[in-house]
């Protein structure tokens, strides 16, 4: 049974329009500024933004792109989570996901890497996947082999993580130790009936996904394994975790993904938080369902940090 704590905050979340005196949820569209709602998600990080004793944050560069080095004290040396931010391809920087990550590593006991990919709509489709193919190529040609390596991320950044693990299996490039994603998004078609059913009950303004979709894609097609991960050939990925709120619509991307990923031999997990929205684990410890998912995604980075996993052999070289 959902608890009433969540069931509080989840309507607070649903509902925070009305705060605003606005009795109508947003309603995104082409003529709707990227820009404000960059600042938007900017201003709303920064109430968030706390770092947890302990955690040190260095900026710099990796492969030229600007990152930012969150490290708690403690964090071995050879280990590191590879965080890929969210905002829908056309929103997030290391500065609005600095307070969830730096507290992410916290709880790994693990050193993170942000980064910031180039943003859609002024660089569309290929230029997140190029960055972040990048970012890790940087990464595992210094200290950290394939197997030191997690790749995490949420929403959009979630559905790049995924597409990052075809891109590197497209070009036969070693896999990282394992990977979760926090509802991620896996089809820029939007398809998925839960883009129909829980539109009205999700946190993104009304059809803003439609829009970003067309902003990334740019000229090509959605269904792009690369762009839409879940239209990819899945066999031969390390392990993933997928978590997923039932009140969002970007649930069925993650079940379907996993779904198919699972008939083509891959192991992966799926958990799928009834009555919760999107990428409710960033809320922990909030509400205890949130708490529960962010002890499962903590529990599974440890136990395959350091796994051993084989590149990608010629015959899987296929999205």
């Amino acid at each position: 049974m959902q608890s009433i704590k969540s069931r509080i905050i989840n309507f607070i979340l649903r509902n925070r329009h009305l705060l605003r005196l606005k009795l109508k949820k947003p309603v995104f569209d082409f003529n709707s500024s990227i820009d404000d709602f960059r600042r938007e998600c900017e201003e709303g990080a920064a109430k968030y933004g706390k770092i947890p004793d302990g955690v040190l944050v260095t900026g710099g560069e990796i492969g030229g792109i600007k990152a930012e080095w969150l490290v708690p004290a403690g964090a071995p040396a050879d280990k590191i989570i590879m965080y890929v931010h969210g905002g829908g391809y056309v929103s997030g920087s290391c500065a609005d996901h600095r307070g969830f990550v730096a507290r992410f590593a916290a709880r790994c006991g693990c050193t993170a890497l942000t980064y910031e990919y180039r943003l859609a709509p002024e660089h569309p489709f290929p230029a997140a996947v190029d960055d972040s193919v990048a970012v890790y190529r940087a990464l595992t040609a210094s200290k950290y082999s394939p197997a030191d390596v997690i790749i995490a991320g949420e929403s959009a950044g979630g559905g790049l993580t995924l597409a990052l693990l075809l891109a590197l299996k497209k070009n036969g490039l070693p896999l990282p130790a394992a990977a979760v994603a926090i509802s991620p998004w896996t089809d820029l078609k939007c398809e998925g009936e839960s883009y129909r059913t829980k539109n009205k009950v999700s946190l993104a303004p009304l059809n803003s996904w439609i829009v970003f979709a067309k902003y990334y894609a740019g000229t090509f097609e959605p269904s792009n394994p690369l762009i839409s991960p879940l239209y990819g050939e899945l066999s031969g990925l390390p392990p993933i975790l997928i978590n997923s709120g039932a009140d969002d619509e970007l649930y069925d991307d993650g079940k379907s993904f996993y779904l198919k990923a699972k008939a083509a031999g891959a192991d992966i997990s799926f958990r799928s938080g009834e009555g919760m929205v999107h990428c409710y684990p960033l809320l922990a410890p909030m509400f205890p369902e949130a708490s529960e998912a962010m002890d499962e995604i903590v529990e599974f980075i440890k136990e395959h940090s350091g796994r051993s996993v084989r590149p990608a052999t010629a015959a899987s070289n296929r999205l």
